[in-house]
């Protein structure tokens, strides 16, 4: 997991909006997807089985010191927002993102974000002895940076058939998956998060003039 999104380039066919959704669409069936030693690399993708609702539109910050995680897949497709969105930009209302997709994850100082424009709604838990623990959580991103450690890891799958997180993305989309992963200082921008079950000990949720 690691790297910047790539960012779709070009200009709209036509000059209008939907070329430039076509060069989305386009873009994820390219997503490449690469490791950087000692690194965390992940190119531009995201969760279409990750998510099942319409998003907001607003981005929110996720870190954490650490994170282990068993059951590890990474796929790339399109989040959508419902029509007429104020969020929606010049995008269409979608946003290409990378889905990350683990069975079991346990989480260090988990931190959570969102700009309100002015304060922010901020969310902190796990930062005693007991750690935040996830089943089946999907993260849906734009951005995400640490130092990561992969085991068993496989990648150039395709999306279709992957089955360490039991998550499937579309046919013909590049993946990756492994059967264990560390990072460590995790950072995301994420557009939406999913799980089987989420505990968080020490749950905090409060405004801040400061996110994470």
């Amino acid at each position: 997991m690691a790297s910047e999104a790539t960012q779709a380039s070009g200009a709209a066919v036509g000059g209008g909006r939907p070329g430039r959704v076509r060069l989305r669409r386009a873009a994820v069936m390219a997503v490449p997807a690469a490791l950087v030693a000692a690194g965390l690399a992940i190119f531009t993708a995201q969760g279409a089985l990750g998510v099942q609702f319409a998003i907001s539109g607003m981005p929110f910050t996720v870190t954490a010191t650490q994170l282990d995680g068993t059951g590890f897949e990474q796929f790339g497709d399109l989040d959508h927002m419902i029509d007429g969105s104020p969020n929606a930009g010049d995008t269409g209302g979608q946003v290409l993102v990378v889905t990350s997709a683990i069975k079991d994850a346990t989480l260090t100082r988990l931190c959570q974000s969102v700009d309100l424009g002015g304060t922010n709604l901020l969310i902190t838990a796990g930062g005693g002895s007991h750690k935040v623990r996830a089943a089946d959580l999907t993260t849906d991103s734009t951005e995400l940076s640490g130092d990561a450690a992969f085991r068993h890891i496989e990648i150039g799958n395709d999306a279709s058939t992957l089955t360490e997180a039991g998550v499937k993305g579309k046919p013909g989309v590049f993946s990756q998956q492994a059967d264990h992963v560390h990072i460590d200082r995790l950072r995301q921008t994420n557009y939406a998060t999913t799980a089987g079950v989420f505990r968080l000990p020490g749950l905090k949720l409060r405004f801040s003039d400061s996110g994470c």
